[in-house]
């Protein structure tokens, strides 16, 4: 959206000046995270594909959804598995997420 167009909008919409292009700068910011975070990801971790049965697995955000895929694996996956998953995301960071995670659970059979 170009400044012009932002103004025009705004004013027959009654918008404070500047909202349009405030919106159009955090997509932007947005956009350029996301095409830096590509260029820095690692390949996917070789797991088998059954695991992820209900999706495919080449369209697993690994960072995004690291807790979900950290919890499948170590709730249904081989040893060789879990430790692709440590080096994947690294040990401290996979005892993280077990750690509360068992902590949820625990608070859950509680009530």
């Amino acid at each position: 959206m170009n400044t012009a167009l932002s103004l025009r909008i705004e004013r027959e919409l009654g918008l404070e000046e500047g909202y349009f292009m405030v919106l159009q700068v955090f997509y932007d910011i947005e956009v350029e995270k996301s095409k830096q975070q590509k260029i820095l990801e690692l390949p996917a971790p070789k797991l088998r594909p059954i695991l992820f049965w209900d999706t495919e697995p080449e369209k697993i955000d690994w960072q995004k959804q690291k807790k979900a895929v950290i919890q499948r694996v170590f709730e249904r996956g081989n040893a060789d598995e879990k430790d692709e998953i440590i080096r994947y995301y690294g040990k401290d960071k996979v005892e993280e997420i077990l750690s509360n995670m068992n902590s949820k659970r625990l608070d859950n059979y509680n009530h």
